[in-house]
């Protein structure tokens, strides 16, 4: 997850909250965990070195993958947005993003990146919190 999208989906926050629904972010590195957390306002940071929750088989992107038009155009507006990308760590390994209802309900809504800096739309994470069985209900 980018950066830019954490900061995404922190804005989400209020409705998340409404639903019982946690914010969380699962890194594969040290590298720059530390630095992520304050664009992830209001949801918690864990580290997974050895990359189980990214499943038995990792989606990684070749090297020209990274320099595709669309990546770039990504990093380029990020930058312009003001929210700034380390270009540090391996940068290869392609994220996703779930909304997991409690118990027997499971995934709600999930999003593979691809290519690299490829985001879940907004309106469609919001549309899946708004499907999460709230505890109390």
């Amino acid at each position: 997850m980018c950066r830019a999208e954490a900061q995404g989906l922190s804005t989400l926050l209020p409705e998340m909250e409404a639903r019982g629904v946690r914010l969380h972010a699962v890194v594969h590195q040290r590298f720059g965990a530390s630095e992520f957390k304050p664009f992830l306002q209001g949801g918690e940071v864990y580290l997974d070195l050895e990359r189980k929750f990214y499943g038995p088989q990792e989606r990684w992107m070749n090297i020209p993958g990274i320099f595709n038009f669309e990546s770039l155009a990504i990093a380029i507006k990020d930058s312009l947005n003001g929210t700034p990308g380390n270009l540090e760590g391996e940068g290869r390994l392609l994220g996703g993003l779930f909304v997991i209802g409690p118990g027997e309900q499971g995934i709600i809504f999930q999003h593979h990146e691809y290519p690299i800096g490829n985001r879940a739309d907004i309106e469609r994470v919001r549309e899946a919190i708004q499907k999460v069985n709230h505890p109390t209900q």
